[in-house]
């Protein structure tokens, strides 16, 4: 079957998601410790609700760099579920991925932001992961196993913890937080999957390290944002064990 048509659909699903964003994403990119934000740039005006562009339509703010651009995060959003869609074609736990990919595009442009996993994002999106492929894995026609995603999740939220009590700086918690949910997705499609997905994250990172090393903007211990990189590598992970399914 062709999968241009759940391509396209899930790509203008990706697009509308991508646009109801920007709010979130600015009112959580709150340094570590603060509160999630809830005045405009110009600390004017309140904003309320979490959805929707970021932008204080009362007095303008946004124009200072503050606020996350929507076309980026509707682009960046759009092509992740094009992509998921081409690869997982019309199996169920395609409708899994694509609820789920909106709140990584959300996490990674945070943590880009402010070097902050927001654990009302991570910690549900964990047990989401795992309640929805639980209900997939009772459909028809799904080519995953739940019992290993729940593995994954536990191993690899161990596996990340330990690496946070050797190097906190180097490893946040908010990332030991979210490889669990990301353990969940990997897991899905077996072990192979897991950790193809975590290698490719500790390498992009590792070349994004130093990359900026040899530019000299960071030193050796120079920490670093992990969590694009962690969803980067879940995403490599779970197109290729989606194809191979």
């Amino acid at each position: 079957m062709t999968t241009g048509l759940p391509a396209l659909a899930a790509g203008v699903w990706g697009a509308l998601t991508g646009l109801l964003l920007p709010r979130a994403a600015y009112r959580f990119s709150a340094p570590p410790g603060e509160p999630w934000r809830d005045r405009c740039p110009a600390g004017a005006h309140p904003v309320r609700g979490w959805l929707g562009g970021a932008g204080c339509g009362e007095c303008g703010g946004g124009s200072r760099g503050e606020t996350p651009s929507a076309a980026r995060l509707a682009t960046v959003t759009a092509l992740v579920c094009a992509v998921l869609a081409a690869a997982t074609g019309t199996r169920p736990e395609l409708g899994v991925w694509l609820l789920l990919a909106p709140v990584g595009v959300l996490l990674a442009a945070v943590d880009l932001r402010v070097r902050r996993l927001p654990d009302p994002l991570t910690l549900p999106l964990a047990a989401a992961a795992l309640a929805l492929l639980g209900v997939t894995a009772l459909l028809p026609e799904h080519t995953g196993h739940w019992p290993t995603a729940l593995s994954a999740a536990l191993a690899l939220a161990a596996g990340h913890f330990a690496l946070h009590l050797l190097n906190p700086d180097g490893m946040g918690f908010g990332d030991v937080k979210l490889a669990a949910g990301t353990g969940a997705v990997l897991g899905w499609y077996g072990w192979p999957t897991v950790l193809l997905g975590t290698f490719a994250a500790f390498l992009l990172g590792a070349l994004y390290g130093g990359v900026l090393v040899l530019a000299g903007r960071a030193g050796r211990k120079t920490g670093v944002p992990f969590g694009p990189f962690l969803l980067a590598g879940t995403l490599a992970g779970l197109l290729t064990g989606a194809f191979a399914a």
